[in-house]
C-alpha cells in the first residue's frame, strides 16, 4: 500500500449540507421544531453486495458515483458500473494499477478525475492521471506529468475545477483539459503546490511558502485555464495543513498541527476571496473535549476529502455534528449545529437520533439535508436515513435499513463512502482489504439498500 494511502484511512465522504438559521442568531436559541417527528420509513432490504476482491495487502479503492443509470465502485485495479440496484457490472474500466485519488464529485456531464499506479512501471507510486466518463463507462485519456528532465512526478490527489483537471503531490503540480490537452507541467515554482480544488467553475490551489519547521501555507483562488491568480489568502505561520472544505464560499479547515482525534481540523475558516487580497470573514474553532467538538474530518495531508461537515451557499452557513449532546439529559447521541459563515456564531442546534449517531451525506433535490444514522452493534439495529427540514429542523426517516445486516452495515464505520441516490443508500469501502480474522462472514466492497 503507498504511503498516501496510509494517512488516509477513516475518511467519509464530503458532502455539501444546509441547515437553516431561521429563527435564532446565536447560542442554542431554536433547538428544532419537530426535531425527532418520525413518520413510517420505507423499510430496506439489502439489494446487491460488491464482494472483496482477494489481496494479500490493503490496496486503494477510493470512488464511489451514481448517475441516471449505473453505481459506480472503484475497485481493485478497475472501475466498475452496476445497475442501480445491483447486480452484474455492466462495463468495467480497467486500470494500469491500484487507484490512489480520485475526484470526489462527477462533473454535470459524468466525467471523474483518478490518479492510479503503473504496475508495468513501478506499481508503488502514483504517477498516472486520467478521466473516466461514468456515463459511458470509459477511459478518456490517460497521461503522466514529466518534469523538463522527462521524469514522471508522483501525485497524491487530484480534482477537477472549471474544466481543468489538477493534480499535486510532493510539491509538483500538472493540469490538463478535460480533453486531455495540457496546460502546464511540473516546474520549479517559489511555493510548492500542495493540492487543489475545485467545482464547475472555480479551481482553487493550496500552496506552501515555508519549510518543514516554520509551514507558510497560501489559498489561492486561480483563473482554471491559466492559473492566473485572482484572490491570495496567507494563513498564520505555523499552520501545517489547510483543507478545502468548500470552494464557493471558500471555507477552509486548518491544522495548527494540534488537532484533536485525527481529525485534522483546529479550526474552520470561511474567506473572502472576491478581492485580490483575501479577508477571513469568521474562525470557528475545532477544539474541545478529548477528541474535539465536532464529527468532522479530514484527510491528514491532503487538500480535499474532508468529511461529515457541509456548507450552504443560499444559506451561507456551516453544518456541523457534534461529538456529544448538548447536556447529559439528552437520549440523542449527538447534535446538529449550524454557524452563520459572516459572523462564525453558532444559528442552530437540532437533536441526533438516540438509535445512533447521525452524519450528514448530502442534500436531496429540493435543498432538504440527508443524514445518516449509522448502525448499533451494541443495539444490532441497521442505519437509516433522514431528511432534515432546513427552515423547521423536522427530521423524517426516510429509509430504515435491516436489523439482520447490522454488523456489516457497521464494520463500514471506519474506511467509508455514503450515497443515497433513487431511495437507495449506498455504502462503499476505500480500500480493498484483508479478510477479516474477527468476523466469520467477508465484508463487502459495497452494499446497496433499498426497497427494490
Amino acid at each position: 500500500m503507498s504511503q498516501r494511502l496510509a494517512v488516509r484511512a477513516g475518511s467519509v465522504l464530503a458532502a455539501a449540507l444546509v441547515l437553516s438559521g431561521c429563527g435564532g442568531d446565536g447560542g442554542d436559541s431554536g433547538s428544532g421544531e419537530g426535531g425527532g417527528a418520525e413518520p413510517a420509513a420505507a423499510e430496506a432490504k439489502v439489494l446487491a453486495e460488491v464482494a472483496q476482491p482477494k489481496v494479500g495487502e490493503m490496496a486503494g479503492a477510493m470512488g464511489m458515483w451514481t448517475t441516471d443509470r449505473h453505481f459506480v465502485k472503484a475497485g481493485l485495479k478497475k472501475i466498475s458500473g452496476y445497475p442501480l440496484t445491483g447486480g452484474k457490472a455492466a462495463w468495467e474500466v480497467p486500470l494500469a494499477g491500484e487507484i490512489c485519488w480520485s475526484s470526489q464529485t462527477p462533473t454535470k456531464d459524468g466525467k471523474v478525475a483518478v490518479v492510479f499506479q503503473d504496475d508495468k512501471k513501478d506499481p508503488s507510486v502514483c504517477t498516472e492521471v486520467g478521466v473516466v466518463d461514468i456515463k459511458q463507462g470509459k477511459l478518456l485519456w490517460r497521461r503522466q506529468g514529466a518534469d523538463a528532465s522527462g521524469t514522471s512526478e508522483m501525485f497524491d490527489e487530484v480534482t477537477i475545477g472549471g474544466g481543468t483537471v489538477a493534480a499535486a503531490g510532493t510539491g509538483a503540480s500538472a493540469g490538463w483539459k478535460l480533453d486531455g490537452t495540457p496546460l502546464w507541467k511540473p516546474s520549479d515554482e517559489p511555493c510548492d503546490t500542495v493540492g487543489h480544488a475545485g467545482d464547475e467553475t472555480k479551481l482553487v490551489v493550496v500552496r506552501d511558502c515555508g519549510d518543514t519547521e516554520s509551514p507558510r501555507p497560501k489559498v489561492e483562488t486561480v483563473d482554471p485555464g491559466t492559473r492566473a491568480v485572482k484572490s491570495t489568502f496567507a494563513l498564520p505561520r505555523g499552520t501545517e495543513y489547510v483543507h478545502v472544505v468548500s470552494v464557493d464560499p471558500l471555507v477552509l479547515a486548518a491544522d495548527d498541527g494540534d488537532a484533536q482525534g485525527g481529525s485534522g481540523i483546529s479550526r474552520f475558516i470561511a474567506v473572502d476571496d472576491s478581492a485580490a487580497r483575501g479577508k477571513a470573514l469568521s474562525t470557528i474553532p475545532a477544539d474541545g473535549g478529548e477528541h474535539g467538538k465536532y464529527e468532522a474530518e479530514c484527510p491528514a495531508t491532503e487538500v480535499t476529502g474532508c468529511a461529515q461537515l457541509a456548507v450552504s451557499k443560499e444559506r451561507n452557513a456551516l453544518y456541523l455534528a457534534t461529538r456529544d449532546p448538548a447536556s447529559s439529559a439528552s437520549a440523542a447521541r449527538n447534535d446538529l449545529v449550524s454557524f452563520d459563515l459572516r459572523t462564525g456564531k453558532q444559528l442552530r442546534r437540532a437533536p441526533g437520533s438516540d438509535a445512533g449517531r447521525m452524519v450528514p451525506i448530502g442534500l436531496d433535490e429540493g435543498g432538504k439535508v440527508l443524514a445518516y444514522q449509522e448502525a448499533s452493534i451494541v443495539g444490532e439495529e441497521g442505519g437509516a436515513v433522514w431528511r432534515v427540514d432546513p427552515a423547521t429542523l423536522k427530521s423524517t426517516k426516510l429509509l430504515q435499513n435491516p436489523s439482520d445486516s447490522y454488523e456489516t452495515e457497521a464494520r463500514f464505520e471506519s474506511d467509508r463512502r455514503l450515497l443515497y441516490a433513487g431511495g437507495r443508500l449506498y455504502l462503499g469501502a476505500d480500500h480493498v482489504t484483508e479478510p477479516s480474522t474477527v468476523y466469520k462472514t467477508p465484508q463487502p466492497l459495497a452494499v446497496v439498500f433499498g426497497t427494490d
